[in-house]
């Protein structure tokens, strides 16, 4: 049983809706407090952490430890909800200019963060995301967790929680193929694949092109990603956009494409997302959005659009 949670509380001159923020489709471990919805319930690491946004531009945190992977609270959760950029530099200057009445539907998502995330955990995610959606994602990404992560209590007010960390490499590096697949809807291939970036990221091959993620070109750190089977580019540019803080990254699925071609009137993204026209697609979309921040400010569109226009709640 762990110690009583520790609270801190979060100001930043920085706007962030918290709830956009975890259930915009770029992580699948946040939930609901099972005894106040008001509070959001993770794990990062092998850490318990209870969120609550107490105003636009402050959080409260609590937490089972005072450190996140070496860092106090107050300096992760400022990193990991990426309060240290200026949302008023996400977008181009001419943006609000070039597309008005977008701007207008958009503005309100601006407080959506794109958050700084371990980056196995989001390889194993989005080498689970593919083809399906968000429910099946959460479950099948917990199933992982509860199957071959550390079983850990937490002392709350509310009396102990049971949760699981996410595992760690060498938990999936040594895990059967078939007893991976029940956690993955019955993909074998899927699970192959995961044991498989597992087993590199083990060895140091793939944890080091991630240590070095950010002083290469976006296109050499994507062609180091997609070597390993289950990772093209789309899964590799969401390991970059989530995972690594490369926030040049643009991941195109299908909504992407969709406001794409409705907002912006590219006619390519009517056509199949071969990899030429995908990047074709991100050239442009950097053309509309800027270089430095193409894939975070895609990312507020992406949950914009499903929103707004396709009218999902299931997040």
């Amino acid at each position: 049983m762990s110690d009583p949670l520790h609270k801190k509380i979060i100001i930043s001159d920085k706007s962030v809706c918290l709830k956009s923020t975890l259930f915009s489709g770029q992580s699948f471990r946040w939930n609901e407090y099972p005894y106040n919805p008001d509070r959001f319930l993770g794990m990062i690491g092998d850490r318990l952490v209870i969120m609550r946004q107490v105003s636009p531009s402050s959080i409260e945190i609590q937490c089972s430890s005072n450190l996140i992977y070496g860092m106090n609270i107050t300096e992760f959760i400022v990193r990991y909800l990426t309060l240290d950029i200026d949302d008023n530099s996400v977008f181009p200057d001419h943006f609000s200019l070039r597309y008005p009445d977008l701007w207008k539907l958009v503005n309100g998502y601006r407080s959506v963060r794109v958050m700084r995330q371990d980056p196995f955990e989001i390889m194993v995610t989005f080498m689970c995301a593919q083809g399906i959606g968000m429910h099946l994602i959460r479950r099948q990404v917990e199933m992982i967790a509860e199957r071959y992560g550390e079983e850990l209590v937490f002392e709350t007010e509310n009396g102990p929680l049971r949760l699981y960390g996410f595992p760690t490499p060498s938990s999936l590096a040594s895990a059967d193929v078939n007893d991976l697949a029940l956690c993955t809807n019955n993909n074998r291939i899927r699970a192959a694949n995961i044991i498989s970036m597992a087993r590199s990221f083990e060895s140091g091959a793939m944890a080091i092109a991630c240590v070095r993620s950010g002083d290469c070109s976006l296109d050499t750190l994507r062609d180091s990603l997609c070597v390993h089977s289950g990772i093209g580019m789309k899964i590799a540019d969401c390991i970059a956009l989530f995972g690594l803080g490369r926030f040049d990254a643009f991941p195109i699925d299908t909504h992407v494409k969709q406001y794409l071609w409705e907002w912006f009137g590219i006619e390519a993204a009517q056509r199949s997302l071969t990899e030429k026209n995908y990047r074709y697609l991100q050239d442009e979309a950097r053309s509309i959005l800027g270089a430095e921040f193409t894939g975070y400010a895609g990312h507020i569109l992406f949950h914009c659009w499903r929103k707004e226009v396709r009218k999902m709640k299931a997040f």
